[in-house]
């Protein structure tokens, strides 16, 4: 077996296509579009070694057409859980033994796959399953995607290069990283294909052995990833694919004595009950379970009154309204002065009634549909009262149709008090809820924007005076997780701001950071004597 101290390939971010007119990618991604929509394919289950199909399917429909099927995938039970744990149980020894930097090649690869031959597919694939633009398709289900593998990789080999910095004389010190003692439930969001492949891989690379749940409006681009995966040479049981219900698969992984730990993107009731289970069954477990979980957020942009009129709203249309808010980082309310809100307004209908919406294939639509009808009847559910409520007004937008596809129109709903609903809840789609204050109660603001939510994801101060932004960025330390300056409160790019938060937005162990991959281990401390003593008696208690 071959030794060394191995260097891993630098990483840098994947560059972003712009699929303009005339471009080798538009025309490429187009004839990956079509591709996919001329056929219908049948998705199965990955475990073990095996590609498990089962008589009762499920449709697979693009949000925004929802009449036209892709495909139909097999849905699982609680039989095919307990046959995922086992395969991945039965994979764990050699896959934890294989030497890190065997590891490394294979993600390494994947993302090579992911950035070339795959890359129209796997865009194609978001754009049909999950009604993506061509640019929210890219940035997602390309780029970063390459990027978590890429500069996971060298997260983990860094991680593998702390060591303790001494060692006395007649002694070495050292400190290996272990896989966890038994298998990592991954369970995934709709939102980005990159979140659903970066949950399994991130733990797996770190030599673990992982279930993985996706969500069920995400498995057409989940089952490309785990072609891609496969061809990567990851391993038969390594990383295992299920379609089940929730509680199906909680029943099954929350008792079982070798759930070692949860990688978890989703709602923060979901992890919240997740977390109470695993706590009422702590006695079953070999050993105490990681739990790390992104939950959501009620995302803010704080305007002051010397911000630039433009770049609040840039900030505020881009950050509400791209992948129709469906992002946890979305911007879903915005504090602004009552100085400034008049030629806001103006602004924001001026670029809000320029959009163009419809499905995903017509690359001029920058507003496609809602994940599916669940979320539309909750999301138009808002806007309804709003309309009638005497504390709120729908100023744009307000209009919706699911007759073709689930399509909401952008709003902007004016609340009239500070603790209205929407400034508060978090509804996940193209909502945006704007409270205008008083220029002389900034500070006053400040603790509103503070106190008003349960979460702290992201958010954004946009002011030009210096001391606005020191006094809201100290302030608001605790409000957010990913805090951006004259800038939307969206867009975390891998390997430049890890992305994470606290309070009810989740456990702030920042994906795509070295923080995140140290949750995946658990180190052992080594020390060797070379010449230990052979006496147990001290020199002290030696006779004068």
């Amino acid at each position: 077996m071959l030794k060394g101290f191995f260097n891993v390939p630098t990483p840098t971010n994947e560059p972003v296509y712009s699929y303009a007119p005339g471009t080798k990618e538009r025309s490429l991604l187009k004839e990956a579009i079509a591709a996919a929509r001329a056929i219908e394919i049948d998705v199965p289950m990955y475990i073990g070694s095996e590609e498990v199909h089962t008589a009762k399917k499920a449709k697979l429909t693009p949000p925004h057409d929802h009449k036209h099927v892709l495909g139909y995938y097999s849905q699982g039970s609680k039989e095919h859980v307990k046959q995922a744990i086992d395969a991945a149980l039965a994979a764990k020894a050699d896959w934890e033994n294989l030497p890190w930097e065997q590891r490394a090649a294979i993600f390494l690869k994947a993302a090579e796959l992911i950035s070339s031959k795959y890359r129209y597919k796997l865009n194609a694939a978001t754009m049909l399953g999950q009604s993506k633009n061509a640019y929210q398709a890219e940035i997602d289900s390309a780029c970063e995607i390459a990027d978590f593998l890429r500069f996971n990789v060298k997260y983990m080999s860094e991680i593998y290069q702390q060591q303790p910095p001494i060692s006395p004389k007649n002694v070495w010190n050292r400190v290996e990283q272990r896989p966890l003692e038994g298998f990592v439930f991954a369970l995934t969001p709709f939102n980005f294909t990159a979140i659903a492949g970066n949950l399994p891989t991130s733990a797996a690379m770190m030599g673990n052995v992982v279930v993985w749940k996706p969500s069920n409006t995400q498995i057409y681009s989940a089952n490309v990833l785990m072609q891609i995966f496969k061809e990567a040479g990851v391993p038969d049981g390594v990383i295992n694919l299920v379609y089940v219900s929730g509680p199906e698969a909680g029943d099954v992984i929350f008792k079982h004595p070798d759930f070692a730990g949860i990688h978890f993107t989703g709602s923060t009731g979901v992890f919240q009950d997740i977390w109470k289970t695993i706590g009422e069954n702590i006695h079953v477990y070999k050993t105490y379970p990681r739990i790390v979980g992104e939950t959501g957020g009620k995302d803010f942009i704080l305007a002051h009154p010397s911000a630039d009129l433009q770049v609040l709203n840039t900030a505020l249309v881009r950050g509400a309204f791209e992948f129709q808010g469906q992002k946890c980082s979305a911007a879903s309310r915005a504090y602004v002065p009552k100085s400034l809100w008049g030629e806001l307004k103006k602004s924001m209908e001026r670029d809000i009634k320029s959009f163009k919406i419809g499905g995903t294939e017509d690359f001029s639509n920058f507003i496609n549909a809602v994940i599916d009808e669940k979320s539309f009847d909750k999301i138009t559910k808002y806007i309804d009262r709003a309309k009638e409520s005497k504390d709120a007004e729908v100023v744009i937008g307000g209009e919706y149709d699911k007759s073709k596809g689930y399509f909401i129109n952008p709003t902007v709903i004016l609340a009239k008090t500070g603790d209205y609903e929407t400034l508060s809840e978090e509804l996940f789609g193209p909502v945006l809820t704007i409270y205008v204050y008083d220029d002389k109660k900034w500070k006053e603001t400040l603790k509103l924007v503070d106190e008003t939510s349960i979460y702290a994801l992201t958010g954004s101060i946009i002011a030009q005076d210096r001391y606005a932004v020191e006094e809201a960025t100290h302030y608001l330390r605790n409000a957010a997780g990913n805090f951006y300056i004259n800038d939307k409160c969206t867009g975390a790019v891998v390997g430049q701001q890890p992305f994470g938060g606290a309070r009810g937005s989740g456990t702030n162990d920042k994906a795509g950071s070295m923080i995140n991959l140290l949750r995946w281990v658990s180190p052992r401390t080594i020390k060797e004597t070379f010449n230990p003593d052979t006496d147990y008696r001290y020199p002290f208690l030696s006779e004068e």
